[in-house]
């Protein structure tokens, strides 16, 4: 193996924050492209609980946790200096996935949910999105003058957020917010982990974040 493989599922918060955090790293990979409904194989041996990122490193070490991943390809390379400090971004990080993302799938997926409204379940959500909206009136970056892991590791659930109602999320008292997320979106970390890519099941292969296509036709 000459270069990590990562399989990954491009809508995923958690495998796009991984990718925008091997992008930052210019961690070259191997990116499997894989539709959860027809998981790979390969994948499941490594990594049986079946979810996205799975990053494989050249010496056979298995990463399957999204947070791993990126903080795997800041020890590998870290330009901004970004594991100097990790303490404050990481009380983000955890609020984040411990509490905010469980709220997040009640309100993206209320009809598995249909003891409440959808508008019931985003209820429960604004707290957060008004805690970061006032976070941000100080700095343009949640937790520092530059952008951070944190940064990187709430956007993509953030952007998921939005795009639930996007007309409505545009409407909140959240300037601050919403700047945060679209200077991330137009990021080149952000449109480069976004590339779209044709299935590894169907036999196709791409080097990562380059976008070159590896193979067409044949699977390890």
């Amino acid at each position: 193996m000459t270069d990590p493989v990562l399989y990954s599922f491009r809508r995923c918060p958690y495998a796009i924050r991984a990718r925008m955090a091997l992008t930052y790293a210019n961690i070259h990979c191997e990116l499997r492209e894989i539709w959860l409904r027809d998981k790979p194989g390969h994948m499941l041996e490594v990594s049986p609980k079946g979810t996205v990122p799975v990053l494989i490193t050249t010496d056979g070490q298995v990463i399957d946790e999204s947070l791993n991943v990126m903080l795997w390809a800041l020890q590998q390379h870290d330009p901004h200096n970004w594991l100097d400090d990790l303490t404050p971004g990481m009380d983000w990080i955890n609020r984040n996935d411990q509490q905010f993302k469980p709220l997040l799938d009640a309100y993206k997926y209320a009809d598995r949910y249909p003891e409440k409204s959808p508008e019931q379940h985003r209820k429960f959500t604004l707290e957060y999105l008004n805690d970061l909206d006032n976070q941000l009136t100080t700095c343009k970056w949640l937790v520092s003058h530059q952008v951070t892991l944190a940064d990187i590791a709430l956007m993509p659930f953030i952007r998921q957020y939005a795009l639930v109602d996007k007309r409505w999320f545009d409407q909140q008292p959240w300037p601050h917010l919403h700047k945060w997320l679209n200077r991330l979106l137009n990021s080149d970390w952000f449109t480069i982990s976004m590339t779209k890519f044709k299935l590894f099941n169907d036999g196709n292969r791409y080097a990562f974040p380059t976008g070159l296509l590896i193979s067409e036709t044949s699977q390890d």
